[in-house]
């Protein structure tokens, strides 16, 4: 007997470290619970350490399908999480993200480093060249987000970006709040044509 097929995919990137304060702990481990009670599949990078680690952790217990996707170079280095539901081990860190893309209905951001960053600017570089109108969200966990958010409202200031481009990505702290808009606004959402990238 199949069981069925989860009511949205959310791809979650996030620290593979914990910071060094409890509210990013605690709220990555908000998001998994949420995901999971919901019904849904959470995305990510396969990692068991860090944040990556606690919102998969999270999303299991409460009943969640986890999906992780990590390249063969860091199967060690993360501690690849082999109690996901699936756990694709790929070649490269492009077959990841190109992975993880294709899988998800959304992206959610949570605090983390430079790893991070990326996913997150790269995906939204994808929306705003027309490449998907999948739903992006950053949570901004005890103001970690915000002098990023002051530096990208610089960047529209001097011309280099526009405030179409920064309305591309929810913004929020409350997973309760975000997370619910995510998925609504994925209902919308158009497939990834990776073809194009």
């Amino acid at each position: 007997m199949t069981s069925a097929p989860p009511a949205f995919s959310v791809c979650v990137y996030c620290g593979s470290r914990s910071g060094v304060a409890e509210p990013f702990v605690a709220a990555a481990r908000d998001v998994g619970r949420w995901i999971g009670a919901h019904g849904g599949q959470l995305v990510y990078g396969g990692g068991n350490s860090g944040l990556m680690g606690v919102v998969a952790d999270a999303t299991l217990a409460a009943g969640g399908r986890v999906v992780g996707v990590i390249p063969h170079a860091l199967v060690e280095k993360e501690w690849a999480k082999r109690d996901c539901t699936e756990l694709h081990i790929v070649d490269s860190m492009h077959e990841r993200k190109a992975m993880m893309a294709l899988r998800a209905d959304a992206f959610l951001s949570l605090p983390g480093g430079i790893g991070t960053f990326e996913e997150l600017f790269e995906v939204w570089t994808w929306r705003q060249l027309g490449y998907h109108d999948k739903p992006l969200g950053l949570l901004d966990v005890d103001g970690y987000y915000q002098p990023l958010l002051q530096f990208l409202g610089s960047s529209v200031a001097h011309g280099f970006m526009s405030d179409w481009q920064m309305d591309l990505v929810q913004v929020d702290h409350d997973v309760a709040r975000l997370l619910p808009a995510l998925v609504q606004a994925a209902g919308l959402s158009a497939p990834i044509d990776l073809s194009q990238i």
